[in-house]
């Protein structure tokens, strides 16, 4: 079976803060793959180090030590000699076009209507405006959202803002999805209802990243991640899902 190519790679990726004489080690040498089309949950207690690691592989801080890969490219090499680094508009470039984040607060301007917050990205990329329109539209409908396009956030439920959510990550046809905590808003109904979309998502082909302490959510995932004080405390397949 041919292995599945490469999109992230860590190797011993550490981030440490100084808190006054204090050393705090979020991350402590951490190796790490992971490859298109995976479907992951990184779980760990608060203080695991597992939003950390969700803000790093979204380029969202950089390691103290370590060298960081996406797509094979160099993020950064914080070992080499002389340090080497992505500018802000590269990493800014790889953030708008190669990973759609989700969070659990939604992160929705609420005086845009739910094609307009569909559509920032795109503008942010430089697409023209019919294009982003088709884009846009085409995002919703994918998310059976198109006969709310007009719709302000305080005009829909939870679940139909997390999906709009979902839309605006997807618009750019990213390399990976990466959910923060992607129910933690949502009734337990709605959950199950935006976790069926999620493991929709992954059939296709599309590659998945959750972050949650909640352990039904992670099991949806085909591989599991355990976080504990900074290190990967075990990182196994679920035969159940994978298996589905």
């Amino acid at each position: 079976m041919t292995e599945k190519p490469e999109l992230i790679h860590f190797d011993h990726i550490s981030r440490i803060y100084q808190m006054g004489t204090e050393t705090i080690r979020a991350l402590d040498d951490v190796t790490l793959t992971i490859r298109n089309n995976d479907y992951i949950s990184i779980m760990g207690p608060s203080g695991s180090g597992k939003s950390t690691l969700m803000n790093i592989i979204g380029c969202l801080d950089t390691p103290t030590t370590g060298v960081y890969r996406f797509e094979k490219e160099i993020v950064c090499d914080m070992n080499s000699e002389k340090t080497i680094k992505m500018n802000d508009n590269q990493l800014a470039g790889i953030r708008n076009k190669k990973i759609g984040f989700v969070f659990q607060t939604f992160n929705l301007l609420p005086r845009a209507s739910a094609f307009q917050n569909v559509e920032l990205p795109l503008i942010y990329a430089g697409i023209s405006r019919g294009q982003r329109r088709e884009m846009a539209m085409k995002a919703l409908e994918n998310v059976s959202l198109l006969d709310r396009a007009s719709h302000k956030p305080s005009e829909l439920s939870g679940g139909q803002r997390q999906r709009v959510a979902i839309a605006r990550a997807l618009v750019n046809s990213p390399s990976i999805i990466l959910a923060d905590e992607p129910t933690g808003n949502l009734d337990s109904e709605t959950s199950r209802d935006i976790m069926t979309f999620f493991d929709e998502l992954h059939r296709r082909n599309n590659t998945v990243i959750l972050v949650t302490h909640e352990p039904d959510i992670a099991a949806h995932a085909h591989r599991m991640i355990h976080i504990l004080d900074g290190k990967i405390d075990s990182d196994v397949v679920n035969h159940k899902m994978v298996k589905n």
